[in-house]
């Protein structure tokens, strides 16, 4: 993601979450932090998802992933993923964190499926009450699993 893509991304996040959309202004600030890295995912010249990753080793904590549902079920959501946890080994993460909606399965069984495992909820997490799973992704075990490139199901 580049400074250009933050409009793009932003209208797609009032879109996809509008009662937990993200401020315009706090994209631009995530994309100025030297800790945050942050991904588009492009069809035809159009976004059609995006992922943003911090990684203050030894743990990386995806901040945010989001598919169009009109492109859910391309493996778009899994590349995304498979691009998060791949980056945090780069930086030397030894685990991820997220946050995942309790009333979202979709995204709680791909989460799961990759090696997620949840350790906590918090409750009223989001705007409107809902609860927040915490999952953690352990990225040393040895044969931790990746988001397979063609998925079944795919994230929110």
């Amino acid at each position: 993601m580049v400074p250009a893509d933050v409009p793009a991304v932003h209208a797609l996040e009032r879109r996809l979450f509008p009662v937990d959309a993200w401020p315009l202004e706090m994209f631009t600030a995530e994309l100025a932090q030297p800790v945050c890295r942050y991904w588009v995912a492009e069809q035809d010249g159009a976004i059609v998802g995006y992922a943003g990753l911090m990684c203050l080793p030894p743990v990386g904590d995806v901040q945010t992933i989001a598919v169009v549902p009109e492109h859910e079920g391309r493996g778009i959501g899994s590349a995304l993923l498979r691009t998060l946890h791949d980056r945090a080994r780069e930086l030397g993460a030894t685990e991820v964190l997220l946050e995942v909606r309790a009333d979202n399965p979709r995204a709680q069984r791909l989460y799961r499926r990759v090696g997620y495992e949840q350790i906590h909820v918090r409750p009223r997490y989001y705007r409107d009450g809902a609860d927040a799973l915490i999952m953690r992704l352990d990225l040393t075990a040895q044969h931790a699993p990746t988001p397979p490139a063609h998925p079944t199901e795919e994230t929110p």
